[in-house]
């Protein structure tokens, strides 16, 4: 099956928000990800809007021609903008507000009843819900039962463990993969997937729907250039 990638662009604006203006332009960056390939473009806003801010997702939203995908912590704060915005997608993290980044997936049995409403504003809403998650295929099966449509399996595990034995560490994603299809899932997944890993990744896990890349993607591009770069991460997902 075909593996869409969506370009995480908050890197970009944590580069042009350490001048305070416009350069690298955010908004340009996401068409030209685009025009380069991309199937998508996601942000992940947070309250103290250290990359993106507000502003960027509504100056976005009419810009952004293939999927949108905006992840973050479901606070009301969160829910109005993106009831505002109405993008294609939007994935669930339980972050705290100052958390560096995305360190885990949730405990759905201990938020069982918060991410079933969240789910139920989103689809009354047009909008796909996805769930960040880790490999535990009991989590996965209550995930399902928010009538969320996707998870997105949390990948750091399997990067860090990539280089020392890759068999062992893409497995249990493999695993989760099938259970969550079985269950009626769509499968997302990110954090630390490079152009290192991304192949053997895709390779290994079925039924991948889509797999959400920043950090990795923006270094590259610094040296390879953001055109190039963006061919070589799709390259990776073909087959």
């Amino acid at each position: 099956m075909t593996t869409n990638l969506s370009v995480n662009i908050n890197k970009i604006a944590t580069l042009r928000n350490a001048r305070g203006e416009n350069n690298p332009d955010v908004a340009q960056a996401a068409v030209d990800c685009e025009r380069f390939g991309a199937d998508g473009i996601t942000v992940h806003p947070r309250p103290d809007e250290r990359h993106i801010r507000r502003s960027d997702v509504l100056t976005l939203r009419p810009l952004v021609k293939t999927e949108f995908n905006i992840e973050g912590y479901p606070s009301e704060d969160f829910m109005r903008l993106v009831m505002m915005v109405r993008p294609e997608q939007v994935t669930l993290v339980p972050d705290a507000a100052d958390a560096l980044t995305s360190s885990a997936g949730w405990d759905v049995a201990e938020n069982m009843e918060f991410l079933t409403g969240i789910v139920d504003r989103l689809r009354e809403a047009g909008i796909r819900s996805s769930i960040f998650v880790g490999t535990d295929v009991d989590n996965i099966v209550l995930a399902a039962k928010t009538g969320a449509d996707r998870v997105e399996l949390y990948t750091k595990p399997y990067a860090d463990m990539y280089e020392t034995d890759p068999q062992r560490a893409v497995a249990p994603f493999a695993e989760a993969a099938r259970a969550a299809r079985k269950v009626g899932l769509g499968v997302n997944a990110g954090h630390d997937l490079s152009l290192k890993n991304l192949k053997f990744f895709k390779d290994n896990v079925p039924y991948l729907n889509e797999v959400s890349i920043g950090h990795a993607l923006i270094c590259d591009a610094l040296y390879m250039g953001l055109e190039a770069t963006v061919k070589a991460y799709k390259a990776c997902l073909k087959g």
